[in-house]
């Protein structure tokens, strides 16, 4: 068999639960994981040899794929603002929608003398990492989760950054004089009606993570009550919410600045001490 011809058959396999175009995207990323090399390189090895252990391997992959489980679980890594992220189980996938909050954190940091960011909530540490790495000049990372810490540092560590992560349940780590230019944060926002719908591959990340309350809003009326103490002057707070919650976490912070993905649903909000924003649309309570 040829690598050819087991991307074929690979992606054959997984059209029983993905679309065509999806299939044939995974079983490229999958044999390019089991042979070692970037997936653009598939195209010059098509009709290379392809043995019977390196097809064990990619057999085990979609097995387990077409359980749902997510894809980035079964690659250890996935790109984020071009970086690479090790990912894991017990740790929230980074999403692409959420580099629309990586993306308006550089414009807002840009130009500053002083850009001090504090991380809540940081998983993986990829917004955190991709400031640092793009225009931050430090970045304190929370997270409640040990296990998330441990990977933030690591993912630190292999894109060259520095980090001061500390775990703790949201500002509980800081200390009381700490202030920050940006606080940024990606809560668990999911409604426990979200949670419960069929969404498999949800089933395989931390609920931890994910849970926001029965109405989604619990982190960010805590984030909501808290962040002031550690805002520096003309400083901003840049939250993630999900698509329906742009106008109650507004009410929230009292009006924001609101970000659109690409699909072009509410993705993000900006609530600035001196109304720094260029977003589309502005709530005021």
């Amino acid at each position: 068999m040829t690598v050819a011809q087991a991307l074929r058959a690979a992606a054959a396999r997984l059209r029983a639960h993905l679309d065509a175009e999806t299939a044939a995207f995974e079983a490229r990323l999958m044999a390019a994981h089991v042979l070692g090399r970037e997936p653009a390189a598939l195209a010059a090895a098509r009709l290379e040899p392809w043995d019977a252990r390196q097809d064990e391997a990619l057999q085990a992959m979609i097995a387990r794929r077409l359980t749902g489980e997510p894809l980035q679980y079964l690659l250890g890594e996935w790109a984020f603002m071009g970086l690479p992220i090790r990912v894991r189980p017990g740790v929230l996938i980074p999403r692409a929608d959420t580099e629309i909050v990586a993306e308006r954190a550089l414009s807002f940091l840009s130009g500053r003398s002083s850009r001090r960011v504090l991380d809540l909530c940081c998983g993986t540490g990829c917004i955190g990492i991709a400031l640092a790495k793009l225009g931050a000049s430090s970045v304190t990372a929370t997270d409640v989760s040990a296990g998330c810490c441990e990977l933030a540092l690591e993912n630190a560590r292999r894109n060259g950054v520095r980090l001061d992560v500390r775990t703790g349940d949201l500002f509980a780590p800081l200390g009381a004089q700490e202030r920050f230019d940006l606080i940024v944060s990606n809560p668990p926002y999911l409604t426990h009606a979200e949670l419960e719908a069929p969404q498999l591959e949800l089933t395989f990340e931390p609920r931890l993570a994910l849970d926001g309350g029965a109405d989604g809003l619990v982190f960010y009326r805590r984030i909501a009550a808290e962040y002031a103490a550690h805002l520096a002057q003309d400083g901003a707070l840049l939250v993630e919410i999900g698509a329906a919650q742009a106008e109650a976490v507004s009410a929230l912070l009292g009006g924001a600045e609101l970000m659109r993905d690409l699909a072009g649903r509410p993705r993000a909000l900006l609530a600035a001490r001196q109304g720094e924003g260029t977003g589309d649309l502005c709530w005021k309570n």
